[in-house]
């Protein structure tokens, strides 16, 4: 299977219970930091080198207390795949620093 294979809802469900804050279906998934504006487009800057190294990008959103990523793979058909975790987990990992 690879990284743009489409991902069962079952799947989708297990990945989700795993990381904390994350939710979605197999359309997308979602997570939002309460964060600063400033923190915020910091976290923001370091998602994007991390997103050009997997060719794949999140929709952001930048709030003054909230920053938010949203993803599906649209080269999928807009589904959810394991290059939608991937790329979770390395957005969890940086907001972990």
């Amino acid at each position: 299977m690879g990284e743009r294979t489409p991902l069962a809802a079952e799947d989708v469900a297990a990945r989700l219970a795993e990381r904390d804050g994350w939710s979605g279906d197999t359309t997308g998934i979602t997570k939002s930091f309460a964060i600063d504006f400033q923190t915020g487009t910091h976290l923001i800057g370091d998602v994007a080198l991390i997103a050009k190294e997997l060719e794949h990008h999140p929709d952001v959103e930048l709030h003054w207390a909230e920053t938010g990523f949203s993803m599906t793979t649209y080269t999928a058909g807009g589904v959810v795949t394991e290059l939608d975790f991937k790329l979770a987990d390395a957005i969890d990992a940086i907001a972990d620093r």
